[in-house]
């Protein structure tokens, strides 16, 4: 049960770290100077939040995530 729990955290807290290597390729650091390298790594971890946070902000909002964050319009399936 202890290891099941670790498990949790653990995947909470790389699933931000899976986001910011994989979907936007950062591998390495690019820049030379701490604070260009600090600044790309809080912008990445704030998109990678907002990636985190789309799906329950989109439904809250009623839209589906695979519309890409159209609403559905009742004009569409309307005959012509």
């Amino acid at each position: 049960m202890l290891e099941r729990k670790k498990a949790q955290i653990r995947a909470r807290v790389e699933h931000p770290f899976h986001i910011v290597k994989n979907l936007f390729g950062h591998k390495k650091v690019s820049y030379k100077g701490l604070a260009k390298n600090r600044a790309r790594m809080f912008s990445l971890f704030a998109l990678a939040n907002l990636v985190i946070a789309k799906r329950p902000l989109l439904r809250l909002a009623g839209v589906s995530a695979s519309s890409g964050g159209r609403r559905p319009s009742s004009h569409r399936n309307r005959p012509n």
